[in-house]
C-alpha cells in the first residue's frame, strides 16, 4: 500500500465516527463504513443494485458477515477474487486499501 493510501486508510477509518459516510466516497466504500458500523442492511442496500466488481467483492464479504458462505462464494466469483478465509476484520481492511489505492 502506497503511503497516500495508508493516510487515506486511516482517513477513513476516522470517518467513522460521523454519523453518515462522506456522499464523495463511491458507493463500495459507503458499503464497508457502513458494515463496520454494523449496519449490514445499509450496507447490503449500497452494493446491492452496483454491477461493478468492486461491489460484488464488498457483496461477497457481507455475505461472509452474515455467515452465508454460498452466497458469498457466488459474489466473490462475479468479483473475480478467490474466497477469503482471513479474518473479517482484515478482509475489510483489504478491500477498503484497495479501493482507497486506486483513488490516489
Amino acid at each position: 500500500m502506497t503511503p497516500e493510501a495508508s493516510k487515506s486508510l486511516n482517513a477513513f477509518c476516522a470517518s467513522l465516527s460521523a454519523g453518515a459516510p462522506s456522499t464523495d466516497l463511491s458507493a463500495p466504500l459507503q458499503a464497508l463504513w457502513w458494515s463496520r458500523k454494523d449496519a449490514w442492511t445499509e450496507a447490503h442496500t449500497l452494493v446491492q443494485g452496483d454491477q461493478s466488481a468492486e461491489a460484488a467483492w464488498v457483496h461477497a464479504y457481507l455475505h461472509r458477515v452474515e455467515g452465508d458462505l454460498s452466497n458469498a462464494a457466488y459474489w466473490y466469483r462475479r468479483a473475480d477474487k478467490e474466497p477469503s478465509t482471513v479474518a473479517l476484520d482484515a478482509e475489510w481492511t483489504e478491500i477498503a486499501a484497495a479501493f482507497l489505492d486506486q483513488q490516489t
